[in-house]
């Protein structure tokens, strides 16, 4: 019989349309966060409290069903970079066997995306890619509940440069990102 260790675990589904302009890429969904089919599930995860102060708009505050929605409305979307691995609890640390997800798609997916931003240092080993595809990248704080050596305002800080291409891309004539 298989143990809980060597069991491979498959991430949610992402969240994009063709509108999305910034992409938050997490590393792979914590336990939480897959027995629910949520991301950002765990009760102590800042994600929803800095993205709603990123885009001006409380989306912590509305049910998880409305907050996708929303979240799209801001032209922001959701995934991880990795699809699949295993795993024995919910850190990083703790990945086996990481499987990436597929980005060759994302292009014509997401013709508007822009901006990726990498949730934590374990999603950040991706940003070099991302980079080197030419999109602009920010590589965040992570929101876990695991890593709380920094406030939620020091966090807060970081997460705003992925709005901070807005006055970039209003000089430019292009649509703002919020």
């Amino acid at each position: 019989m298989p143990t809980a260790s060597s069991l491979t675990l498959t991430g949610l589904a992402p969240v994009l349309d063709p509108d999305v302009r910034v992409l938050v890429l997490g590393s792979f969904p914590g336990a939480a966060s897959l027995a629910a089919g949520q991301y950002y599930a765990h009760p102590r995860n800042q994600f929803w409290r800095l993205i709603s102060a990123v885009v001006g708009e409380d989306l912590a505050a509305l049910p998880y069903a409305e907050r996708l929605p929303r979240l799209l409305a801001h032209g922001v979307g959701l995934w991880d970079v990795l699809g699949e691995c295993e795993r024995e609890g919910s850190l990083d640390s703790a990945i086996r066997k990481p499987a990436a997800n597929d980005f060759a798609r994302l292009r014509s997916l997401c013709p508007q995306l822009r901006t990726v931003g990498f949730n934590g240092q374990a999603s950040g080993k991706f940003a070099p890619q991302f980079d080197a595809a030419g999109y602009r990248t920010v590589v965040l704080p992570s929101s876990s509940p695991a890593h709380m050596a920094l406030s939620f305002e020091q966090k807060l800080d970081v997460w705003r440069r992925l709005a901070q291409a807005q006055d970039r891309m209003s000089a430019a004539g292009q649509a703002p990102l919020f």
